[in-house]
């Protein structure tokens, strides 16, 4: 029997008229219960409230950045659902998901100069919200399961990640008898491994109502900080990062760019120092392939790619984004100059398109025309490496009995402990550093 349900702003407690930061859905899309339809946001948390029923959405109420209070109209929806499903409000759970660098950053996290995350940077086709706690869930799989709002809370708070639960409830519906009997078999040992490494909850951040000392505004984040900021602190706790630091002589290289530059505008192509970096990384990376690598989920096997497709950290009036450069082991600086110089273009005016955030094996997050000194980025997982590169500067250089000016550019080098040691690392930069110190190397023809 197909029948009209209206869904509304369930009770949350003493809020009212809360900001609508975010409407997941339009009319004509087809919902199952529990899919999120609006993310709110009050002062103390972020939360999605879920659709009571399944089916088709007949009309949107709300618009982002409109107000709305407990009992509310939401969405309107053509449900084709059984009488077993309610049509009361459920009770929106706070939002708490873990995810790209610097620090990528965006990425990825999401730098960049973070990768993004920042630097991260491959966007789950599912966006992701700022997190109050950070277990290592399967966000996308967790979202889809078949659960209410009380389950999912128990989950969180159990460490389970609910897309390795089976629903033993109607129409597989997933009950709190099922988490708490998965959780038996975890610490039984017979649960599935990816499950079984999911870890509790991190302790959450104390949370204080700010407008006691004083006038205070909220701010909504931006939709790439709201995906990158997840993925960041999700890199930042499962991965042992160290920063190996390092400064190259570029004196030589500058001296080759200028020469190169007038005619490189001829044909409409801006030679910057990164294109030079980005050629020398990809010389170091096939010097020392397991730069160029990525820790399978169960951290027992290294797997080394064939190909070197790097990220960059671009900044964008939204935050940090990382578009990946292709078969790099191909392209001479030239060609590198004019992807960077396309890339980049296309990600200030918002014209990226998903395949190019995706596939990246290694990223680099430069801060060089902005400044400082040295910063440690944040690896964009699940890659194993990241390059931060400062502003060069002109210093005293002592070689043969006396000190003489040279540009020096500093490198910060960010790698996952696990697969790389300190002495690979050194090794890496300093033969990054050789190669930008000899810049005709760097502008030789790609066979």
């Amino acid at each position: 029997m197909v029948r009209e349900v209206e869904v509304r702003v369930p009770d949350m407690g003493d809020f009212k008229d809360v900001a609508v930061i975010d409407v997941l859905v339009k009319p004509g899309d087809t919902i199952e219960a529990e899919t999120p339809l609006v993310t709110i946001e009050t002062e103390k948390a972020a939360m999605d409230v879920p659709s009571t029923v399944a089916g088709v959405i007949e009309k949107v109420h709300v618009s982002k950045s409109s107000k709305v209070s407990p009992g509310d109209l939401l969405v309107t929806v053509r449900s084709e659902s059984d009488a077993q499903e309610s049509t009361a409000a459920p009770s929106a759970a706070p939002l708490e998901a873990p995810a790209a660098p610097a620090a990528p950053a965006a990425p990825a996290a999401p730098p960049v100069a973070e990768p993004a995350p920042v630097a991260n940077a491959e966007p789950p086709a599912a966006e992701a919200r700022a997190p109050q706690l950070a277990p290592t869930f399967n966000e996308l799989g967790f979202s889809k399961a078949h659960a209410g709002p009380s389950v999912r809370k128990l989950a969180r708070e159990m460490g389970v990640d609910l897309s390795q639960v089976r629903g033993t409830g109607g129409k597989s519906r997933i009950s709190h008898d099922d988490v708490k009997a998965f959780v038996k078999k975890m610490l039984s040992g017979s649960a599935p491994a990816a499950a079984a490494s999911a870890s509790p909850a991190w302790p959450m951040v104390q949370v204080i109502d700010f407008s006691q000392f004083g006038a205070v505004e909220l701010q909504p984040l931006s939709r790439i900080q709201r995906i990158s900021g997840p993925r960041l602190q999700a890199s930042w706790v499962n991965i042992p990062h160290v920063t190996q630091f390092e400064q190259a002589d570029i004196t030589d290289l500058e001296d080759v760019r200028t020469k190169l530059r007038q005619k490189a505008l001829t044909e409409g192509i801006k030679l910057s120092v990164l294109a030079f970096v980005v050629r020398a990384c990809v010389r170091a990376l096939q010097e020392f392939p397991r730069f160029n690598a990525s820790l399978d989920i169960r951290g027992e096997n290294l797997i080394l790619k064939k190909y070197i497709h790097i990220g960059f950290a671009a900044d964008t009036p939204n935050g940090l984004v990382v578009p990946v450069m292709r078969e790099m082991e191909h392209r001479d600086v030239y060609e590198i100059a004019r992807l960077l110089a396309g890339l980049a273009e296309k990600a200030r005016t918002g014209r990226l398109k998903a395949a190019e955030m995706q596939g990246g094996s290694f990223t680099i997050s430069s801060l060089g025309g902005i400044g400082g000194t040295a910063f440690t980025p944040i690896i964009n997982a699940p890659e194993v490496a990241i390059l931060g590169v400062s502003r060069s500067s002109m210093q005293p250089v002592y070689r043969n009995g006396s000190f003489v000016p040279r540009m020096m550019l500093p490198l910060s080098l960010s790698y996952d402990h696990r697969v790389i040691d300190g002495a690979s690392a050194a090794r890496f930069t300093s033969f990054l550093a050789q190669s930008l110190a000899e810049p005709r190397g760097l502008v030789e023809a790609v066979p």
